[in-house]
């Protein structure tokens, strides 16, 4: 906007701006509205901006509100079906019409799972599993990701494709030569022909590389300067920056090896390396296709230990999947 000068007779000579005038854009300030020394911008002005208005459609909240509510349903109402048919007796689990509250409660079938069916021996070997499992792939992983991140090597770029590669390759197509393998080496029901194939760690590595690589550079330059050696920087100062994301890594994996039915069921033929997705498949064939109450039973009793995991490790793993979302 231009400025005009007008010269007032009588002055010695010295122009001074006329005020400005205002075009049909500029609305006046509302009192009490703007701080002092903000621009003024009007909800009119806004509008012909494009910005969005300061308060959301109140329909938009209404579907936000029952979309929410839908999900919550989705989620807790076939939970709440396994927990209460856990507790109900072979008659009640067929009553017509369906009965939302066991009567009566049948807590025997906790206790009958836990003592006919080897359910101890499928948890000793899931928690056995799942740790050692969990150490291999979070160890491997970190130290990989750190040295696809901090390390200069002719080829690196090159061996992370091939990282990235492996981790597009799907389980199932490598199932067949992984049995072979394993059956040729006398892995078949043993922990090792269980852990071996499973110990991959692409995705820890793939997770873990992004985050170190957001980690500000001027402090791995000022530890190196301080003299920090490789695994000084590492534990001293690399990890206890990365603990939302490595407690993401750590959760995700836990509940993946927890879970992990497909290979454990090919591989192992008797309770002795057996986890407990395979012990649920085994208690069903045991109590028949219609015995549904001690399966559920087993069902939560398997469920439970990564439930009590998540609300343990359920900010930590939130920090780290929002990790970098938000500037501040």
């Amino acid at each position: 906007m231009s400025t005009q000068f007008s010269a007032e007779p009588g002055a010695s000579g010295k122009q001074r701006p006329a005020p400005a005038v205002r075009g049909e854009d500029t609305l006046p300030p509302v009192p009490g509205s703007q701080a002092d020394g903000d621009p003024v911008i009007t909800e009119a002005q806004r509008k012909r901006a494009g910005a969005p208005a300061e308060t959301s459609s109140r329909g938009m909240k209404i579907l936000g509100y029952i979309a929410l509510v839908l999900t919550v349903l989705m989620i807790l109402v076939p939970l709440y079906f396994i927990v209460i048919t856990s507790f109900k007796t072979y008659q009640d689990v067929y009553s017509d019409p369906i009965t939302f509250w066991p009567d009566p409660l049948v807590p025997e079938n906790y206790a009958r799972v836990w003592e006919t069916s080897g359910f101890p021996q499928y948890l000793r070997n899931s928690i056995g599993i799942t740790l050692i499992l969990t150490v291999i792939k979070v160890v491997l992983g970190v130290l990989s990701a750190y040295a696809f991140a901090f390390l200069r090597f002719p080829g690196r770029n090159l061996l992370f494709l091939v990282v990235i590669a492996a981790l597009m390759v799907p389980n199932q197509i490598t199932i067949i030569s992984n049995y072979a393998l394993a059956a040729s080496l006398g892995w078949r029901d043993t922990w090792t022909g269980v852990i071996v194939p499973l110990a991959g760690v692409a995705f820890g590595c793939f997770l873990m590389r992004s985050h170190f690589q957001s980690l500000p550079s001027e402090i791995m330059e000022a530890a190196e300067m301080d003299g920090a050696g490789f695994f000084t920087r590492l534990f001293k100062v690399v990890l206890p920056m990365s603990w939302p994301t490595l407690s993401a890594f750590l959760l995700i994996t836990v509940v993946n090896e927890w879970n992990e039915y497909l290979w454990p069921f090919l591989i192992t033929d008797t309770p002795a390396a057996a986890t407990l997705p395979v012990g649920l498949t085994r208690l069903q064939d045991a109590e028949g296709l219609t015995n549904w109450a001690p399966v559920m039973a087993g069902t939560v009793l398997t469920t439970l230990p990564m439930i009590i995991v998540f609300i343990l490790l359920q900010k930590q793993m939130i920090k780290g999947l929002t990790a970098g979302a938000v500037k501040g």
